[in-house]
């Protein structure tokens, strides 16, 4: 696996306005799912946070931090990739960059 390739824990996320993917925790809703998403500081349209790259003014998606799971850089063109990847369906977050010390 290349290392732009891997989820990484959302504390370490960029919030530069740069896009990235992200894992939506599981809820009632549905299962979990990527999205492609990027940090806004607050403007007329919302407030500070991170959003839908598909937002756009008036129809804000928002996402509050505990909805996201973890992060990913956006992986480079690649022809034979057809899809976004697999969300991060690991047990513990922990597990994602290993123990934190």
């Amino acid at each position: 696996m290349i290392e732009q390739d891997r989820w990484r824990h959302m504390a370490s996320a960029p919030k530069d306005g740069s896009r990235i993917l992200v894992t939506i925790h599981p809820s009632e809703q549905g299962a979990a799912e990527v999205d492609l998403a990027y940090w806004s500081h607050s403007d007329r349209f919302g407030a500070e946070g991170w959003r839908a790259s598909d937002s756009s003014p008036g129809r804000i998606i928002e996402y509050a931090e505990p909805e996201l799971k973890c992060w990913m850089p956006m992986p480079s063109a690649n022809l034979s990739r057809s899809s976004m990847p697999t969300p991060w369906e690991g047990e513990d977050v922990e597990e994602l960059d290993g123990s934190g010390i």
